[in-house]
């Protein structure tokens, strides 16, 4: 008793004292010496010809002592030493963010330089920034660079990928990271898009060599609404905020362009003297597209342009291949011949010289932006494309065949097809169990509540050993502050695509939540929750029932409250420092419980989780009432939910739903606050029990006591009411 009374007193203080050590230690720096999380890159590192000056290429290029300013088209540094008195080439060396700025989990690249010997193979790798979240706080960093290991002594042009190796398709396979599997996709296309390119410019990989295309010419004269229904003229715009700047009406920047070499587009755009005279001046194998810019404050020109130099803001892309534009490649536009087109303040003419190029297939315009870090201030470039295919009537014999690789996400849940069905097959069950909760509660009993607990109690143990332990999807407050930055800056689906499980997750969360509130994602799939709560169950069936409690409503309406400063002290933080909120965002001992384990962190870390998940034994989910800042964001719309659990008038006067609800959520007039339910439905069972509902039970008496039948429970939970029987009238 002595020990029960002193539990429950030091509640509150263990649990205030236990967020704020979650906080601090989330402060703290990170144990690692140093680290690659966003750290600083050096001043230039995107456009000073001499790469090597500012970054350790001999790292990543072991022997080589000196080395060439940047060249080629993506860029890449020449690595000499020297070898009996000659200068002797050793090979390459490529800033991964010249040649693709591909994003990994956290939408920014991992910033990655890249070492290749002169035979085409992977000397070196080094990572210098990545703003992975998991890398900062959960899986250490040590883990990143033993995965880029694997590339060491590997061909730039052999089929590698994550995952098995396939040698009947000539697939060589890499180990993933658990945990962080859309950061080594994306790493892997990084280091085989890089590398190839500067392979090919090289000789070490052959060329790309397309037919080229062969136009159909109707003689149509095409009008500027036309072109842009058909394809035949593309926009790409970019607004303010994704390069860092405050959101504005105005973009950044907004362009039009197209395909020149083809006869109606062609004479649409320069009428039909000025395209002759064009295609006169190309080459064969020579291609010209126009570029127009209709609005924004940047030009596509680039301001630190100069003769002889290149056109640093725009790009053309096709496959692998890059396609970049010198003073000689350019040409005035003075105007626009057809009907409707825009005006516009900046124009010009592109030629792109390489037998690479074909006309006949997809590529992507590219405008390269300075993007502004929010946080830091710090400037890098970013790119923004779009696709542009000519219509498959504007060739002979239509759209050749082209087999596009597939989106880093789609490639994720192509890999794990059969977990996403199972785990689908998961959430749709539980959705359709808890809708037929009237039926399962009318089959419990006070005394046997089998019926009901079955399916809750196997959701539990597949929540924390298929989805925890097996899947890591344990959904995060880190991805309600990542949701939130997207709605205010740049709303991008592939990063949320990119994790199957956590977005089916929140599909299934943000459904329910509306319609029955939190308490069914909370109690019924949330793996720490159902951890949580086991170890409570578990305690109370080996005899430690003794020793548990339920926290006094009155200082239970005092603590709940707690997690929603949690929630809005992170949210605060994130709009200054969103790598600051991730880090304090550990108040959540989610990443130590399943992601990396609770034996494979720092002592803080480990001895924070522990306490919680050693608390829930004695009293029911602490963490999951008082401190989840998760818990606190789903509340909040829990206050509109569609359907309730169902009250009786007598409800209000009758108390025993509320001694045995563990969550604390029915107050003293014997309302149900559903933003604290857990839908574990333990008062649903007494509502319709006529044993051991006391209304319901005083009633049952009254008509054993008269001699009435006992009818069933209707869905209000009252006996349903004796109907009449007619009289008939005697027959004549």
């Amino acid at each position: 008793m002595k020990l029960y009374t002193a539990l429950r007193g030091a509640l509150a203080s263990v649990l205030i004292s236990a967020g704020l050590l979650a906080l601090g230690l989330s402060a703290a720096p990170s144990a690692s010496a140093q680290t690659a999380y966003e750290a600083a890159l050096p001043e230039g590192i995107n456009s000073a010809p001499a790469l090597c000056d500012l970054v350790a290429c001999g790292e990543v290029l072991p022997g080589a002592t000196a080395f060439s300013e940047r060249k080629g088209q993506p860029r890449y540094v020449e690595g000499y030493a020297e070898v009996d008195g000659k200068r002797t080439l050793l090979g390459y060396v490529m800033l991964s963010t010249d040649i693709t700025d591909t994003p990994a989990y956290s939408g920014k690249p991992v910033v990655t330089l890249i070492g290749m010997n002169t035979e085409g193979r992977f000397a070196g790798v080094k990572i210098l920034k990545h703003s992975e979240p998991i890398l900062l706080l959960g899986i250490p960093e040590s883990a990143l660079i033993r995965f880029n290991d694997q590339y060491l002594g590997k061909f730039v042009g052999d089929n590698i990928e994550i995952g098995r190796s396939r040698p009947d398709e000539d697939m060589i396979g890499l180990d993933a990271i658990s945990g962080a599997t859309v950061t080594v996709i994306a790493q892997n296309q990084v280091m085989m898009m890089s590398g190839a390119a500067v392979a090919r410019q090289v000789g070490i990989l052959e060329p790309t060599i397309r037919p080229q295309a062969r136009f159909v010419d109707a003689g149509r004269a095409l009008d500027w609404a036309t072109m842009v229904k058909e394809g035949a003229v593309q926009r790409l715009t970019v607004k303010a905020e994704q390069v860092g700047l405050a959101r504005s009406p105005t973009p950044f920047i907004d362009l039009w362009y197209g395909y020149l070499n083809h006869p109606e587009i062609g004479r649409a755009v320069l009428g039909a003297d000025g395209w002759r005279a064009l295609m006169a001046r190309l080459k064969e194998g020579e291609h010209a597209l126009f570029v127009i810019r209709t609005g924004g404050i940047e030009s596509f020109k680039g301001s630190g342009f100069v003769r002889g130099g290149l056109y640093d803001r725009v790009q053309i892309r096709q496959g692998q291949d890059a396609f970049t534009f010198r003073d000689l490649d350019y040409l005035n536009l003075y105007g626009i011949n057809a009907p409707g087109a825009p005006a516009f303040t900046e124009s010009g003419i592109f030629i792109v010289r390489s037998p690479a190029f074909s006309g006949a297939f997809p590529w992507k315009f590219m405008f390269l932006g300075n993007r502004v870090d929010r946080e830091t201030g710090a400037r890098s470039f970013a790119n923004f494309d779009t696709e542009y295919w000519l219509a498959p009537s504007y060739l002979e014999g239509g759209r050749p065949e082209v087999k596009k690789p597939d989106a880093p996400w789609v490639r994720v849940w192509k890999m794990r097809a059969l977990e996403i069905g199972l785990f689908s097959a998961l959430l749709i069950a539980v959705g359709v169990v808890y809708a037929m909760r009237d039926t399962l509660t009318r089959r419990s009993t006070r005394k046997n509540k089998w019926p009901v607990n079955v399916f809750k109690y196997s959701a539990w143990i597949i929540s924390i050993g298929f989805v925890g332990f097996g899947l890591l999807a344990q959904p995060s407050i880190t991805q309600v502050l990542t949701w939130f930055h997207s709605l205010l800056f740049q709303w991008q689906w592939e990063l949320f695509l990119t994790d199957p499980f956590i977005f089916l997750f929140w599909i299934f969360i943000i459904v329910t939540v509306f319609l029955w509130g939190r308490g069914l994602f909370c109690g019924w799939l949330c793996p720490f929750g159902s951890l949580s709560e086991l170890l409570f169950k578990v305690a109370n069936a080996i005899g430690l029932k003794r020793f548990q409690f339920v926290v006094p409503m009155q200082w239970h309406n005092r603590l709940k409250w707690v997690k929603y400063g949690v929630f809005f002290g992170l949210l605060a933080v994130s709009v200054f420092s969103m790598g600051l909120a991730e880090k304090l965002a550990e108040v959540e001992p989610f990443k130590t419980t399943f992601l990396v384990g609770l034996f494979n962190r720092s002592w803080p870390y480990t001895l924070f989780a522990a306490g919680l998940l050693g608390l829930s034994i004695f009293t029911e989910r602490p963490f999951c009432k008082y401190l989840c800042p998760l818990g606190a964001a789903l509340a909040m719309p829990s206050t509109f939910r569609w359907f309730g659990l169902k009250r009786k008038q007598e409800c209000d006067s009758c108390h025993a739903c509320a001694k045995g609800c563990g969550s604390n959520a029915i107050d003293a007039d014997g309302r149900i606050d559903h933003r604290e339910c857990m839908l574990c439905l333990d008062c649903m069972v007494l509502y319709t029990d006529d044993h051991a509902c006391p209304p319901l039970a005083q009633e049952r008496k009254r008509r054993t006591k008269s001699g009435l039948p006992l009818t069933p429970i209707g869905a209000d939970g009252y006996f349903i009411p004796i109907k009449p029987v007619p009289v008939r009238a005697p027959q004549a």
